[in-house]
């Protein structure tokens, strides 16, 4: 039974889902911040963060169980890795469509598109579209190796998503926070691959 749960999609795609349940019944009942901020406005920072913790969630993944090869729950998460790729964008795309909720108009929007804040959010966003649409075993069986070739854009959004995140709000910290930890495993990653390259050669 224990089993079939954790196996069950319907238990990781609540996971994913539960951060956006708040956010959701804040937009229902439309109650502004407590000093009277709109609730779109309101909502654009939360949502933005999911998206990027669980594009860092994605991307740790492989690290993780490099460092723990024998561990139960990273060896679980690296079934499901696609799952949370696919909650990444699915926030990202809260996100925007909040965002130009808040600006009011399409020509609001372009006239602030040219800024670096704002420019590296949509390129961030343009990147996850094509990577969640081909989250999926058919793509993955029609691409073949350049389905891989095609997820690498991942490393794209992530800078992108990094850069937005520290241009949009003048502040380091919060960003490096969520994203010097992903840095330091992605480090991790690519000296144990050479490592292990040059033991093959040797």
């Amino acid at each position: 039974m224990l089993r079939q749960i954790l196996n069950s999609r319907c238990l990781v795609w609540g996971l994913i889902a539960l951060p956006s349940i708040p956010m959701v019944l804040v937009l229902v009942s439309c109650k502004p911040g407590s000093e009277g901020e709109p609730v779109t406005e309101m909502l654009l920072h939360p949502t933005g963060e999911f998206s990027a913790r669980f594009l860092i969630i994605t991307m740790m993944l492989t690290p993780m169980r490099m460092l723990f090869p024998a561990s139960g729950l990273w060896n679980w998460m690296m079934k499901r890795r696609r799952y949370f790729g696919v909650g990444a964008f699915a926030y990202a795309a809260f996100h925007t469509v909040l965002y130009l909720f808040d600006m009011g108009s399409l020509q609001a929007a372009l006239g602030e598109a040219l800024a670096l804040g704002i420019w590296t959010g949509w390129l961030a966003f343009f990147v996850f579209v094509p990577l969640a649409m081909t989250s999926n075993d058919w793509s993955v069986r029609t691409l073949g190796p350049a389905w891989k070739s095609l997820q690498r854009w991942v490393y794209v959004a992530a800078v992108a998503t990094l850069m937005h995140w520290i241009f949009v709000h003048n502040n380091l910290g919060p960003a490096l926070v969520h994203f010097v930890p992903l840095a330091g495993l992605e480090a991790f990653r690519i000296w144990k691959n050479l490592n292990r390259k040059r033991t093959r050669t040797a």
